[in-house]
């Protein structure tokens, strides 16, 4: 009985297992010709050439086709273009007012200092390491997000590098550059900063920034990938950013001035 089951599991997930077993019966060199591409050839005589790897996505399975986005229903591979927003500042608008109602509603409540803000710890997630963005050396806050912001700027950096993987562009990882502050944090940025404000998002750990003109390129030691227009990677982080943004997932304003994408969880 459970071996039935598993069979008919299988057919259900794999319908082409099926169909093989039919050329099978209709003919005996059928199901040889249907999994010959996909046998490796290790005899000496038989070398593997660059067009032979190109050409091997065209032996993809209807099946397997169908459930991936790089590669086309024939086994060709898919292309995808860049389309970024048609206008950075109208598409990314949402001013401070409008974000510091949802930080207030879903962050912690605002710190005096940053001895302060280690009581709160128990209620926020630690984000200074992550494989899917950088956050570089902070000086005016601390990397630290209330959990649910914490999964949106994850979710950012991993669809970040989904988009660049389907564009056949090499990885790069986005860079943070402001997370969570005190109010003695904004207070010693406003001192040197004047587009600073005092009623500032950051300070609920719902909030942070990521630049628009700066990447981290993704490489193993000593390797030297191609290099990459910050032009280009801007534009597929908007289409990233566009998408989380129509989908409610946080509000964003475009910096000018800051060279950042400022970010809040909704």
């Amino acid at each position: 009985m459970t071996v039935v089951l598993l069979l008919f599991l299988v057919r259900l997930i794999f319908p082409g297992v099926a169909r093989s077993g039919q050329n099978k019966k209709e003919g005996g060199d059928s199901i040889k010709e249907n999994i010959q591409p996909f046998v490796l050839q290790d005899s000496a005589d038989h070398h593997p050439s660059d067009q032979d790897q190109v050409n091997s996505a065209s032996y993809l399975p209807d099946d397997l086709a169908a459930f991936t986005v790089f590669f086309n229903a024939d086994g060709s591979l898919a292309k995808h273009r860049i389309i970024s927003v048609p206008d950075f500042q109208n598409t990314f608008s949402d001013e401070n007012d409008v974000q510091l109602v949802a930080a207030g509603r879903l962050g912690v409540k605002p710190v005096e200092n940053r001895k302060d803000a280690a009581r709160e710890k128990g209620r926020l997630v630690y984000v200074g390491s992550n494989p899917y963005f950088y956050i570089e050396p902070l000086h005016s806050s601390i990397p630290y997000l209330v959990p649910r912001a914490a999964v949106l700027l994850q979710d950012i950096g991993q669809s970040y590098y989904d988009s660049l993987q389907l564009k056949n562009i090499p990885l790069h990882q986005i860079i943070v550059t402001s997370v969570m502050r005190s109010k003695e944090d904004v207070l010693n940025l406003r001192s040197h900063n004047g587009n600073a404000t005092q009623h500032s998002c950051h300070m609920y750990g719902t909030t942070f920034d990521v630049s628009y003109n700066r990447y981290r390129t993704v490489e193993a030691p000593g390797e030297n990938r191609r290099k990459v227009r910050n032009d280009t990677l801007k534009w597929v982080l908007s289409e990233v950013l566009n998408d989380m943004h129509k989908h409610n997932r946080c509000f964003i304003k475009y910096e000018i001035n800051q060279g950042c994408f400022h970010i809040t969880v909704r």
